[in-house]
């Protein structure tokens, strides 16, 4: 796909997110790998008012090229870029259920949200749970760093999820996917769940490797 039609992209699943309320007002931010950097949304932005032509264009070293100044937590993206060579986009979201699950005392940091459908593990693995930073705290990019390599969706604490993919659809519908989970597991707590077992988990891990 060439940039323009990945500017199209951005700006098309940029709204549909933004529409159907996994984003709001100017929170939430997406890249995209090209062939000499990356296509960014700008900082401040919402994500159901973007312009194709105004998107951020950094370089291999993060550097604005052309556009508007990129998405403060662009330092978030390159984290995770440099640890997943194979990425392609990144969806980086406030979305509600999501951050819901982030502020709850009580979940295992390693498994936030248990294996509650197929398609949750076939599409975000194994999800992992990072304490919480401040915005715009650089020593949050270290702490991504140290599990991006393993998970190619995170979870902050108390502020959102950001999620890999092969393509900005894959991201998109991933970041989705633990959003509908998310909202499952906030609807299930206080019951008895019916969880996957290990080793149906394992076999689809062997199906759908992340």
């Amino acid at each position: 796909m060439n940039e323009n039609n990945l500017r199209e992209e951005i700006c098309m699943l940029g709204k549909s997110m933004f529409d159907r309320g996994l984003t709001v007002g100017s929170s939430g931010n997406v890249s995209v790998r090209t062939d000499d950097g990356w296509l960014m949304t700008p900082t401040n932005s919402c994500l159901g008012r973007l312009d194709p032509a105004k998107l951020s264009k950094v370089d291999a070293k993060g550097n604005l090229l052309s556009g508007d100044k990129q998405t403060k937590e662009s330092f978030l993206h390159l984290s995770v870029y440099g640890e997943r060579p194979s990425a392609k986009a990144i969806v980086h979201l406030h979305s509600t259920h999501s951050v819901a699950v982030s502020c709850l005392a009580e979940v295992d940091p390693l498994q936030p949200i248990p294996p509650i459908t197929a398609y949750y593990v076939m599409k975000i693995g194994n999800l992992v749970l990072l304490p919480y930073y401040a915005p715009g705290d650089m020593t949050l990019a270290n702490a991504v760093k140290e599990v991006a390599g393993k998970h190619h969706a995170i979870l902050l604490a108390n502020h959102g999820p950001i999620v890999a993919g092969k393509d900005l659809e894959s991201a998109v519908y991933a970041t989705e996917e633990l959003e509908e989970t998310a909202r499952l597991y906030l609807l299930l707590r206080g019951n008895r769940m019916k969880i996957l077992t290990s080793e149906q988990v394992a076999e689809l891990h062997r199906k759908w490797p992340q």
